[in-house]
C-alpha cells in the first residue's frame, strides 16, 4: 500500500516590508513605495506592486529606480518592525504545524500531512489568520513536496494560492519553464538554452548520461525536478552557519584610516545582532569583507572564538593590502559559527523535564 502524498504548504508574504509600510502609514497606499536606501549607490530591499509596474525591483540601484519613476517614495528599512511582523506570523504557523521551516523573515514551509483537511483549505485557513494577526496578506502554494509547493506560490500573486496535486505533475511539469526550477540561474540558463531546452519537457527529451556529462550533479538534480520530484522533508531547525552585516557607502572610502571608524559601527552592530540571538552560538572564524569601486572584492578571514575589535582591524588592513590603489564602496564584518552537534538522550530528556504542564 503506498503513502498517501504529502501536504507541503510554502507561504510567501506579499511585498513584506513595503506592505508593513503601507499598513502603518495608510496616505501612501496605491502609490509606488519602495524600501532601503536613496542614495546614489544604495539598493532596493523591496517595492509594491504599483512601483513593479514601472520596472523597479529588488536589488536595483535607487538610481535607476527613480529614473523608472521619478515619483517613486523610497523609506529606509526599519528591521525590528519587520522582525517583530514576522514572529507574530510564526506564532500562526505554529497553530498548524510543528513542522516549519523558515527560509526568511516573510516566507516559510510548514508540512501539514497531519491534518484531514486539504492542504488547499488549511492554506486558506492560515492566510485568514495572518491577515487577522497583522493586515498583512500572503500568497500560498500548495503540493506533495517542497519544490512544486514553492513554485506554486508564485502562481496568484498577490494573495492568492495555487495547487498542484499529484495527480497534475505529469501534466503541470511539461510546459513549466526551467527557469523556475532550483539551481537555474543566468548562465546554467545560458546553457541550457544552447541546447534548445526552455521547458522541463524540453530537458526530458535528452539523455540523463548527456545531461550529466554536460552539468554534472546539478543537471542530474534537474533531471528529477523536471519529473516533480523531490524528497526533501520540512526541516524545523535550520542551522545558521553565519552572522553579517554590511554597508555601501555614497562616496568610495581612499584609505584604511578613513574606514576604520565606519568598520567600527558595523563591528558595535554586529555585537547587538549577536546578543539578540536567541541561543548562543560558538564562534569558529571572524571575517571583514570589502567591495572595491571596480566591483571586485576580497574576504578576510581568521579563526576566533570571540568577536574582539582588535581583530577585526587586523583583517581590515589585511584586506587594504589587496586593494591595489582601488577605492573601497562597501564594507562588512561578521563571524562564522560551529555547526551544533547533536542533542544525546540526555540532552534531549532533560529539556523534556524542564517543561512545565
Amino acid at each position: 500500500m503506498s503513502e498517501a502524498p504529502r501536504k507541503i504548504i510554502h507561504i510567501d508574504m506579499d511585498c513584506f516590508y513595503a506592505a508593513i509600510e503601507e499598513r502603518d502609514h495608510p496616505e501612501w497606499a496605491g502609490k509606488p513605495l519602495a524600501v532601503g536606501g536613496s542614495s546614489g549607490r544604495a539598493v532596493l530591499t523591496t517595492c509594491n506592486y504599483e512601483a513593479r509596474r514601472y520596472g523597479c525591483r529588488s536589488a536595483m540601484p535607487a538610481f535607476k529606480a527613480l529614473q523608472l519613476c521619478p515619483h517613486l517614495r523610497i523609506v529606509p528599512t526599519r528591521f525590528e518592525a519587520y522582525r517583530h511582523e514576522s514572529q507574530r506570523i510564526r506564532e500562526v504557523f505554529r497553530r498548524f504545524s510543528e513542522l516549519v521551516e523558515p527560509l526568511s523573515l516573510d516566507e516559510a514551509y510548514l508540512d501539514v500531512s497531519h491534518w484531514r483537511s486539504s492542504g488547499s483549505a488549511v492554506a486558506r485557513e492560515i492566510r485568514t489568520q495572518i491577515h487577522e494577526a497583522t493586515g498583512l496578506t500572503a500568497s500560498a502554494g500548495i503540493a506533495p513536496n517542497k519544490l512544486l509547493a514553492k513554485i506554486a506560490s508564485d502562481w496568484h500573486k498577490p494573495n492568492g494560492q495555487f495547487e498542484v496535486t499529484q495527480e497534475a505533475i505529469p501534466t503541470f511539469m511539461p510546459t513549466l519553464p526551467i527557469g523556475k526550477l532550483w539551481g537555474v540561474g543566468k548562465k546554467t540558463g545560458e546553457r541550457l538554452s544552447q541546447l534548445g531546452i526552455s521547458t522541463c519537457g524540453d530537458l526530458l527529451t535528452h539523455d540523463l548520461t548527456e545531461i550529466h556529462r554536460r552539468f554534472g550533479k546539478l543537471g542530474v538534480e534537474l533531471y528529477h525536478q523536471c519529473q516533480g520530484i523531490d524528497s526533501r522533508p520540512v526541516q524545523p531547525s535550520r542551522e545558521r552557519k553565519s552572522l553579517s552585516n554590511e554597508r555601501t557607502f555614497s562616496q568610495d572610502l581612499r584609505c584604511f584610516e578613513e574606514s576604520i571608524p565606519k568598520l567600527h559601527r558595523l563591528w558595535e552592530e554586529l555585537l547587538t545582532d549577536l546578543k539578540k540571538m536567541q541561543a548562543p552560538r560558538s564562534i569558529k572564524s571572524a571575517f571583514v569583507k570589502l567591495k572595491f569601486h571596480d566591483f571586485r572584492h576580497t574576504t578576510v578571514e581568521r579563526q576566533a572564538s570571540s568577536p574582539d575589535w582588535e581583530l577585526y582591524e587586523s583583517l581590515l588592513e589585511e584586506g587594504w593590502t589587496r586593494a591595489e590603489a582601488r577605492h573601497v564602496r562597501l564594507l562588512g564584518a561578521g563571524v562564522r559559527f560551529h555547526s551544533r552537534p547533536p542533542a544525546t538522550h540526555a540532552e534531549q530528556l532533560s529539556l523534556f523535564e524542564a517543561q512545565e504542564y
